[in-house]
């Protein structure tokens, strides 16, 4: 958000830049949401719902479920959120006290871990790398359980800010050993229906116990409207209804009718994943030809996570020069990761096949001219 604030700002004098540091689809949302929204604006009155959500959506969703996995899911486990962002926080206070400790990757989603302190829980980061593909396995867990008492494990696939993604026999044991364990499982797949290499799976394939997070915003460009949804274990169900009236009363009911089209867009929504493959081959190409030769598999998502040490000791340095030298906007790693960040950076190809282009030239140009 501080590399947006400084390009906006740069903007505001008059550069032309290309953004490649929010994480947001460059498509607006699919035709059918947007009918959807005009028709039930025309009615005129919007109001509150139920804080599990309306029932359309709710049955909708459980649908999905059953044709993307052939998972039968009970409309009365799914809650509908106001984005991802209040899935997270509604299963944090659901399901933990404070103090207690929370597994998750670095790198990963830097608000997971700000959410978690916020909340009084400790967040256990344990650092992952091209042995395990970048993803936590229970070998990673039975090591933090020898510190103290793991009472959740937070898992995205595919994930951000790294692109890679477990295959699904890694992501059901790491879900059985938490099912094992009395750990609560917490799937992130907001980034569902973006990939390019590979198989996804669902944690609700492996177990019922698992808490899934989801989102409109990604795949289903639906960012602004700030739409979201999880499946919650049944115990899970009322003590989240109950903080959901509490905290928002319920998410926009505009959103909520909206987002039930969403669903019968696929093959307008496919166009728009094809633009990002074709933005992903182009970036694989050419990267480790003008010098960002060390990648993480992009194996979905919209992100490439590259070292740029050979560039800058401080990725954040590296960036702020390529803002201001080359007109190119990305995120450095240091959120993601505390302790090896200052590595990496992270470049978002959700743009246009024509900005992905130029960003290639000019970053070509501009280390050249270095």
């Amino acid at each position: 958000m501080d590399v947006l604030s400084a390009a906006r700002a740069l903007e505001a004098e008059g550069r032309h830049l290309i953004h490649m540091e929010v994480g947001q689809p460059g498509a607006p949302a699919p035709s059918t949401v947007l009918a959807a929204a005009r028709q039930a604006l025309e009615v005129g009155r919007l109001g509150y719902t139920e804080a599990r959500g309306i029932a359309p959506l709710r049955q909708r969703i459980a649908r999905h479920y059953r044709d993307a996995y052939g998972v039968e899911v009970p409309e009365g486990r799914i809650m509908v959120t106001t984005g991802s962002s209040a899935g997270f926080n509604l299963s944090f206070l659901a399901a933990f006290d404070p103090g207690d400790r929370i597994v998750l990757t670095a790198p990963g989603y830097p608000a997971y871990r700000n959410i978690i302190k916020a909340l009084g829980l400790v967040p256990v980061e344990i650092e992952v790398g091209p042995d395990t593909r970048w993803s936590l396995t229970p070998d990673h867990i039975a090591a933090a359980l020898k510190d103290g008492p793991v009472k959740g494990v937070l898992v995205a696939s595919p994930a951000n800010p790294t692109g890679t993604m477990m295959t699904p026999a890694a992501l059901a044991g790491l879900a059985r050993f938490c099912d094992d364990s009395g750990i609560w499982f917490i799937s992130d797949e907001i980034y569902h229906g973006l990939v390019y290499e590979g198989q996804q799976a669902c944690a609700l394939e492996t177990s019922q116990n698992a808490i899934i997070i989801n989102s409109f915003s990604k795949y289903y460009c639906m960012t602004g409207w700030r739409i979201g949804w999880m499946v919650l274990p049944e115990s899970l169900v009322r003590p989240a209804e109950r903080i959901a009236q509490s905290l928002y009363i319920s998410a926009p009911e505009l959103s909520q009718i909206a987002a039930a089209a969403a669903f019968e867009a696929t093959e307008e929504l496919e166009v728009i994943k094809a633009g990002y493959a074709a933005n992903r081959a182009l970036l694989l190409e050419a990267l480790p030809k003008i010098g960002f030769d060390r990648l993480l598999p992009v194996d979905g998502a919209f992100y490439v996570y590259a070292d740029t040490s050979r560039f800058a000791a401080s990725s954040l340095d590296f960036t702020r020069a390529m803002l201001n030298e080359a007109g190119v906007a990305a995120t450095p790693g240091a959120d993601f990761d505390p302790v090896h960040g200052a590595s990496y950076t992270r470049f978002s190809f959700a743009g246009s096949g024509e900005d992905i282009a130029e960003a290639v030239r000019r970053l070509d140009g501009w280390l050249k001219g270095r």
